[in-house]
């Protein structure tokens, strides 16, 4: 997906946070929207990726405390091109992991405990390359973005049946209902357009880096088995971040079908085993 369809996208999220604020005060609802938009934007810029760490309660790993895992990002972000990013470990057991940061050079990498548990290095390093893909192509400013947006949209939802009295509501309160229904619909539609595209790109482009594709097909593998039964509570509580991680954390997704913001595993794993087949003859050593 380009960056102009993804501003066109981004710009939508805004129109429909704006739109809502009509729906819900009129003119009045509309200009307030419009400046709340402006300013969440503005903030989310420079603070969405200390504000997503902060929700996990990710902390900052050291190279003397986590000394194979910096290695491997290490590799992985010389082999990117990339400044070596921050890494930061979430205490959780379900295996998972997401990027964040404005631009390469603000750049942070999470990973789950559970994630360094389960996985081999080798797939770990595959899930770094993953991430550092988005890192390299600029998604996570987008990323973080929409994650914050759309939490305005679905918080400023869940507070409508407070202005369905308005009398500057043009809507009543039929309308607010509706709104409390179909803006958190729309806004997860929104995610789903700009993160389906860009983790086939980030597999492809993460292949790359790390030079071997069935080590992201095998985590990814793992990955997605272990989400399926392994709770991650604050994506559970924050439904609005669960784009950013490379496997949606969200058990309801087993079910949506339609509103899921990540592509099929099954289908990326091909799409792997495939590059891996074309590519099985360049093949290097463990690290290129």
């Amino acid at each position: 997906m380009g960056y102009k369809r993804t501003a066109v996208l981004m710009a939508g999220m805004t129109a429909l946070f704006i739109g809502i604020g009509f729906m819900l005060g009129g003119e009045a609802g509309m200009l307030i929207a419009f400046a709340f938009a402006a300013a969440t934007n503005l903030f989310a810029y420079w603070n969405s990726d200390k504000m997503v760490l902060r929700m996990y309660g990710a902390r900052e790993a050291t190279r003397e405390s986590q000394p194979w895992l910096f290695d491997i990002v290490a590799r992985m972000a010389e082999r990117a091109s990339l400044p070596m990013p921050r890494v930061y470990i979430i205490d959780t057991d379900q295996p998972n992991a997401f990027a964040t940061g404005r631009n390469p050079e603000n750049a942070a990498v999470a990973v789950t405990t559970g994630l360094m548990r389960v996985l081999s290095p080798e797939e770990v390093a595959g899930v770094l390359a993953h991430e550092l893909a988005h890192v390299k192509s600029r998604d996570t400013l987008i990323m973080t973005l929409t994650a914050t947006i759309a939490g305005a949209i679905s918080m400023l939802a869940n507070f409508a049946l407070f202005f369905g009295n308005n009398r500057n509501n043009p809507m009543g309160i039929v309308g607010t209902i509706l709104v409390m229904i179909l803006a958190p619909m729309a806004a997860m539609l929104v995610q789903m357009a700009i993160s389906r595209s860009r983790e086939y790109e980030a597999d492809r482009v993460g292949a790359e880096i790390c030079g071997r594709p069935l080590w992201l097909a095998s985590a990814l593998r793992k990955i997605d088995q272990a989400a399926q039964v392994i709770d991650n509570n604050p994506a559970e509580s924050n439904p609005a971040t669960a784009h950013m991680f490379i496997i949606n954390p969200l058990h309801a997704h087993a079910v949506d079908g339609l509103f899921t913001t990540h592509p099929k595993t099954a289908e990326r794993i091909r799409r792997l085993e495939a590059i891996a087949g074309q590519k099985l003859a360049a093949a290097a050593g463990p690290w290129g």
